[in-house]
């Protein structure tokens, strides 16, 4: 039996509006354990009934099920910051403050982080992503240096390139020389050896000014960033999965995707609207559903992802990543009671006042509140009677 034999007794037996994946899986199955057409029609009638049943009921109230499903799990979320996959150099924000993050839609988080990953080419060879990592992750003059000397009796600072740490991390000593050259005017370059030199006055008030931007100068040397993308820092590497793997601590999705090499489909960012300026809407809504979705299973709550699903949309369905919170979803309700039920009453009340608005009473919370029956389940069914003579 052959995928068109299958796919077609599928839309006989009336399963026409099956999601293309499920049609896939059913599929799968039945070339896979060679069913016969009887068994396959059975199958896909057991498939009916049970995605029927899992079909939401005309009139739910699935906004409130969503809110109460995700927030009563997060009172047992625990409030600690775990090590990221279990390497000891990199945290990363989990559990309740990772869910209040990504709800809050908060454009600066607290630890971002990213999962490079590499094309088949590529993904197996060590060496190229070992140079990589070191192109990647962010590296100081003080990471390569050794001997440094600030002598303040002649105002200069002397150093030494240490060529077997140039050496571990696949960099090459023009590079590392063309960038100091580039940031600093007053230097002399001799092989690996540099000499730092500053203005030098007898004057007592100028010899102390001189000393203090000595030492300015030899922090600014030492901070001299000589290889690295802009906004990663420290950069693991791993071999997870019969690949390698470079996780960051940082990040900078848009300048990583562009490097030759990168898988650009299974690269990751936890930065939500970093995804949306880059990748668009869409990815980030898919963003938040992950990061809910993995941040609840770490964990062990188990959530149906269809109302995470619901929560994101809620979150993107305008365009742009929006909080859920007075300054997002819930402030811009167009109920005036329901955004007065939520926070800040009086402005809301107040400032409805002045602007004449009318509230229609089309959802639960301001019908709750005039104690009207709610437009949801049976509520949301109107009846006409009509006498018969």
């Amino acid at each position: 039996m052959d995928v068109e034999q299958v796919q077609t007794i599928v839309n006989e037996v009336g399963a026409d509006y099956f999601p293309i994946k499920l049609v896939e899986e059913i599929t799968e199955a039945a070339i896979r354990n060679n069913v016969t057409d009887e068994e396959l029609k059975q199958l896909v009638l057991r498939v009916k009934e049970a995605y029927e049943r899992e079909e939401v009921e005309p009139g739910e109230s699935v906004g409130t099920i969503a809110a109460q499903s995700v927030g009563e799990p997060g009172t047992q979320m625990t409030m600690r910051t775990f090590h990221y996959a279990g390497v000891v150099e990199l945290n990363v924000t989990l559990g309740l403050p990772r869910l209040i993050e990504v709800v809050d839609a908060r454009k600066k988080i607290s630890t971002p982080t990213m999962d490079i990953y590499f094309t088949d080419e590529y993904k197996d060879d060590e060496e190229f992503i070992r140079k990589m990592g070191n192109t990647i992750g962010k590296i100081t003059l003080n990471d390569v240096i050794k001997n440094f000397n600030v002598n303040y009796m002649d105002n200069i600072i002397t150093a030494e390139i240490d060529m077997d740490i140039l050496d571990e991390r696949r960099l090459e000593l023009s590079e590392v020389t063309d960038e100091i050259e580039k940031t600093f005017k007053q230097v002399t370059i001799n092989n690996n050896l540099l000499s730092f030199e500053t203005t030098f006055s007898n004057d007592e008030e100028k010899i102390q000014q001189g000393i203090r931007e000595l030492r300015l100068l030899a922090d600014k040397i030492r901070d001299l960033q000589i290889s690295g993308v802009k906004g990663i820092g420290k950069v693991v590497i791993r071999h997870e999965h019969n690949e390698w793997v470079i996780h960051t601590e940082g990040s900078n999705i848009g300048s990583i995707l562009k490097i030759p090499g990168v898988d650009i489909v299974k690269t990751t960012t936890n930065d939500i609207f970093e995804i949306e300026k880059v990748l668009g809407i869409e990815a980030a809504r898919n963003a938040i559903i992950h990061e809910l979705y993995t941040t609840m299973e770490e964990q062990g709550l188990s959530v149906d992802i269809r109302h995470i699903m619901l929560v994101a949309d809620m979150m993107t369905a305008d365009g742009i990543v929006k909080s859920i919170g007075r300054h997002g979803i819930s402030g811009e309700k167009s109920s005036v009671l329901a955004r007065a039920a939520f926070e800040e009453t009086g402005k809301h009340l107040l400032n409805a006042s002045i602007r004449g608005e009318t509230d229609q009473l089309t959802g639960i919370i301001e019908n709750v509140i005039v104690g009207q029956p709610i437009p949801h389940g049976t509520g949301s069914v109107g009846i006409n009677m009509k006498k018969i003579d």
